[in-house]
């Protein structure tokens, strides 16, 4: 018997019940490598931890994501892929504009607290410049989606005379990023040093109902 048979005789190279599901397999190391990047840093996750909650082998990883850079990179792009996903079933095209601008704001909120993880890979991507994110021609598209949905929401309320004309739909993306984004990236540190639990039901309400008037002042047309 080869050395090769003998290693998946033991099941070594494949874990069991998985091997007939290779789909399933690449899912479950993607959903376990998101929270220990997340948790741990591009520098801090181990391929062998990761292979051993998943009940996988380092083996099957590098064979389907070529690596620890591999795997990340792949985590990366799930993630964002995700949000866009969702975001997509937002139907804004058929809505109001201002009533659309709501439900974009609302949705960009509610994400980020519910993804705490994706906050967290965001975080350390910058950290690293956006070094993975810039080699990823996935990423690359579904952010240029995104902004095409926002610049079709706009355009269209410059059209109804909702909204003022002259900015710049990134720009736009960038001030409801920030007001989300910073809600979860930054909150541990607020709450420490005002002393305000920054994460209970009572202040995200306000939070969420703040972000949506900020964004929509920005952008209404002046009476």
């Amino acid at each position: 018997m080869s050395v090769d048979t003998r290693s998946r005789a033991r099941g070594e190279d494949e874990p069991p019940g998985r091997i007939q599901d290779p789909d399933g397999t690449k899912l479950n190391i993607i959903e376990v490598a998101t929270r220990e990047f997340a948790e741990y840093g591009l520098s801090g996750a181990r391929i062998d931890e990761i292979a051993a909650k998943t009940k996988s082998s380092k083996r099957m990883i590098y064979y389907y994501f070529g690596g620890k850079d591999g795997l990340y990179l792949k985590v990366l792009e799930n993630a964002y892929s995700r949000v866009r996903a969702i975001e997509a079933t937002l139907d804004l095209d058929d809505i109001e504009p201002i009533d659309a601008l709501r439900k974009l704001v609302e949705f960009t909120f509610d994400h980020h607290n519910s993804n705490k993880d994706f906050i967290r890979l965001v975080m350390i991507e910058n950290i690293h410049n956006a070094e993975y994110l810039a080699r990823s021609r996935v990423i690359q598209d579904l952010n240029v989606t995104a902004i095409d949905t926002i610049a079709r929401l706009y355009e269209r309320g410059v059209r109804q005379g909702v909204f003022r004309k002259g900015i710049d739909p990134i720009d736009l993306h960038w001030q409801i990023s920030a007001l989300c984004f910073f809600n979860v990236s930054n909150r541990a540190t607020f709450s420490k040093i005002f002393g305000r639990d920054m994460g209970s039901k009572k202040v995200l309400s306000r939070l969420r109902e703040d972000a949506v008037q900020m964004v929509a002042r920005f952008v209404r047309k002046s009476e």
